[in-house]
Formats: C-alpha cells, structure tokens, sequence
C-alpha cells in the first residue's frame, strides 16, 4: 500500500448534478442567438433567417454530429464542434461570412455563460477545502464549461479541458497530463468520478487509485476501485486507504511517503 498524494476529480455528476445544467445551456444559447439574430436583422431592416428553434436546433446538433465523424481527433472538443457548426449553419441560412463568425462567437459566449451555472452539491466545498490540507488536487474532464469559472475553480490548481488537449477521457493523456503537472507517481494518486468507462478504467489501468460514484452495487470491482454513491462518502475510502497502509507498515510492508 502507497500513501496518497494527490486525488483527481471529474466534475459533471460527480461534484454537480449536469443533466439540469445542459438541458438550459443547449436550449438557452440557441434560443438566444435567434432572437437576438432577429433583432439585429430587424434594426437593419433585412429579412428574418429561415431558422426555427426547433428545425435550426435539430441541424446544428447533426452538424456538430457529422463535424465529429468527419474531423475524429476533435471528436472531444465540443466548444470546437459547436463553434464551427453555427459559424456553417449561420452561413447557409444567408448571413455573410464575417457575420457567421460574429454571432456563432457570441453564442458562444452565451452558452458558456449558462454552461458555468452549476450548483455543486453542498458538501463539496467543503469535502475539498478539508481534503487540500493534505493532498495535491486537479480536475480532469470531458466536458466544454470554463474552468476557470466554474464554482470551485480555486480548489483545483490544475486543471485538465480533456477535449482540449484532442485526447478525451478514456484515453490515458489528460491523466497523465494531470499526474506530470502534479510531479505525482500514478500510484501515488486516486481519481474520483461517476463514468465507468470514462473514469474508473482508465485510472485503475494506470495504476491509480479509482473512486466509482454509482448507485449499482452487484458489480465486482477491480484492484484499487472502490465504490460509493456519493462524493460526500469519499472520506470514508480515505480513512479505509489510510488505515490499510498503517497496517502494512506496522506489519512490516513497504509504505511509501
């Protein structure tokens, strides 16, 4: 048993419920760039774009979609996606290049604005605010929301966009990246997170230490995979870790500091 030096987290359902966040976001930034589309067209006295919320969201989900299949290694970089996909439908609807650019970036803007209002759960700045006091911390995730803005941006000096590096979870990159800027051996280190395939793996495949947030119970775990079915009990794994390695030590194992 090696002591913990560093714990990595995702963040979308693991120190947030998403699913609530991303229902506004995707609805929110598109309805907003059509109306303020209509706006501007309407101040210059030009025609309204050919775009319904409901058609006009439909073809920009299938052009973020066939964008992903046609450029694969941007396949996890969804602000990318969506940006080059509304600059092309913004086109096709009529609008001028420079004003495609013009407005798919201000519903960028937008949708980072809506994306960025998360409400972590209660126990979490708490959970983290403890757990910095003796371990290294970093975020590691799949997802577009703006880091550095997102609600405990302050806990996690390191920071990893995983489709910014064009390596999404579950490739070994945005770990690693995580552990080299953290001067962390993999088993010197724990990743917590809600994705099995996303998260546990890839951790425990390099080694680490992996916490699975899940309601299932009647799955085995693998070595170094322990369950819970909620970040507030990640303190108990801790404590469990913990223990375990005083014992090895006392037993006369090796217990690294």
């Amino acid at each position: 048993m090696t002591m913990l030096k560093a714990i990595t987290f995702d963040l979308d359902d693991t120190l947030w419920d998403n699913h609530g966040v991303m229902a506004r976001t995707e609805e929110g930034h598109y309805r907003w760039l059509l109306e303020a589309l209509e706006a501007w067209r309407a101040a210059r006295q030009e025609p309204a774009l050919v775009l319904t919320h409901e058609s006009g969201g439909r073809d920009y989900l299938q052009r973020r979609q066939q964008l992903a299949k046609q450029v694969s290694e941007r396949r996890g970089d969804f602000t990318w996606l969506r940006l080059r996909a509304l600059e092309a439908q913004l086109e096709a609807a009529g609008l001028t290049r420079s004003a495609a650019l013009m407005w798919a970036a201000a519903a960028m803007n937008e949708f980072h604005r809506l994306r960025v209002q998360v409400t972590p759960h209660p126990e979490a700045a708490g959970l983290l605010a403890v757990l910095t006091e003796r371990y290294q911390l970093a975020a590691i995730t799949n997802g577009n929301i703006h880091l550095a803005r997102q609600p405990l941006a302050a806990y996690f000096p390191v920071a990893i966009a995983a489709g910014e590096l064009l390596a999404p979870k579950p490739d070994p990159t945005p770990f690693l990246t995580a552990l080299a800027r953290l001067n962390v051996a993999p088993e010197h280190a724990m990743h917590v997170g809600d994705s099995w395939q996303e998260d546990v793996l890839p951790a425990q495949q390099l080694g680490m230490h992996a916490v699975w947030i899940s309601a299932l119970e009647d799955q085995p775990l693998p070595p170094r995979v322990h369950r819970i079915a909620h970040v507030k009990e990640l303190p108990r794994v801790l404590e469990m870790l913990e223990k375990a390695g005083l014992e090895t030590h006392h037993s006369g194992g090796v217990y690294s500091h």
